[in-house]
């Protein structure tokens, strides 16, 4: 056996695992709701929201997980890139320039970022988990297959959503929507 051929080995593999960790920690993990298709939950109610999938105009921009997010900014009282108060014609599921606007003043206020230009506009853990803090229980059980009756109470508006067999509802439209990743049913 060559010293230098098993030290040259020896060295290749430690490079090699070096770099597996390194793209082990610095890969995104997916996030459980996401990969599972739907905005959802186990459990406490109350942190729900912040595993979930990141929103933004380049992920799920199309999807009914958006239409919730517009609710909320609704809710809110989030503003407009225009300075009026995102409204009902704004809730399209659709995640655009506006959405992503009404999302930057609305981290703001939530402390999240300290100007507008600091926030990034994107829905993920620390703003979607904000959002944990506003919903209150109204009835239900939080068994697994349990249904469990929501209201947000947004600084503006409340609106009462639904987690039925782990996933949620919302109502828009005069139609209950499933909070799903891949779908759009809002506009």
């Amino acid at each position: 056996m060559n010293l230098r051929t098993t030290r040259t080995r020896l060295g290749a593999a430690a490079v090699a695992a070096l770099a597996a960790g390194a793209l082990a920690l610095g890969a995104s993990p997916a996030s459980a709701s996401a990969s599972s298709g739907y905005v959802s939950g186990a459990d406490t109610y109350t942190d729900d929201f912040g595993d979930e999938g990141v929103l933004s105009t380049s992920s799920y921009s199309s999807s009914n997980a958006t239409c919730l997010w517009q609710i909320i900014l609704l809710a809110e009282g989030a503003n407009e890139s225009d300075g009026t108060d995102f409204d009902l014609s704004d809730v399209d599921g659709n995640f655009g320039p506006n959405t992503q606007h009404a999302t930057k003043r609305l981290q703001v206020t939530w402390g999240l970022a300290d100007s507008f230009n600091d926030a990034d506009g994107k829905v993920g853990p620390n703003t979607f988990g904000y959002a944990d803090s506003k919903l209150r229980y109204l009835s239900g059980s939080t068994a697994s297959g349990g249904t469990l009756d929501l209201r947000y109470q947004g600084a503006k508006y409340y609106f009462d959503v639904y987690r039925t067999a782990g996933k949620y509802r919302i109502y828009h439209n005069d139609t209950w929507h499933t909070t799903s990743y891949t779908s759009n049913t809002c506009d």
